[in-house]
């Protein structure tokens, strides 16, 4: 049952992630000039608005929602890791994303939260509880 909850927790914290880069999305477009700059020349920050660059986004926002169904699937050790690998992986993004700043105020509000939230995600997935084995005759 201990492992369920914890199943919970990093699915739930993993949601929350695919959420908050829904609203940092959408408060992106509320900065300057972002929306004619993607309307009128076809880009975002600078960069030209391929498939490739869209493709990218869309993975952004879909591994979240994908590690979210994996947490509770996946075995300990194998989970334990991903969930570790990615969210260091996300850390890295939004605490770039920040320091490269421009940014609404709420928008490194909403970062500021993401990476507490992956700070969660790893300390959840290091302090996983290791499994007891129990040699009986049935595992024999």
């Amino acid at each position: 049952m201990e492992n369920l909850a914890l199943k919970i927790k990093l699915t739930v914290l993993w949601l929350f992630l695919a959420v908050g880069y829904n609203a940092y999305t959408i408060l992106d477009t509320a900065r300057p000039n972002v929306m004619e700059g993607m309307t009128l020349g076809g880009a975002y920050e600078g960069l030209v608005v391929t498939e490739e660059l869209l493709i990218f986004f869309t993975l952004f926002w879909l591994i979240p929602l994908t590690m979210a169904f994996l947490s509770l699937t996946l075995k300990d050790s194998v989970n334990r890791w991903a969930n570790i690998i990615l969210s260091i992986f996300y850390a890295v993004i939004w605490v770039i994303d920040m320091i490269e700043g421009g940014l609404l105020l709420a928008q490194y509000l909403i970062n500021l939260s993401m990476i507490v939230v992956v700070a969660l995600i790893v300390w959840y997935a290091w302090k996983w509880p290791k499994q007891e084995y129990k040699l009986t005759l049935e595992t024999i």
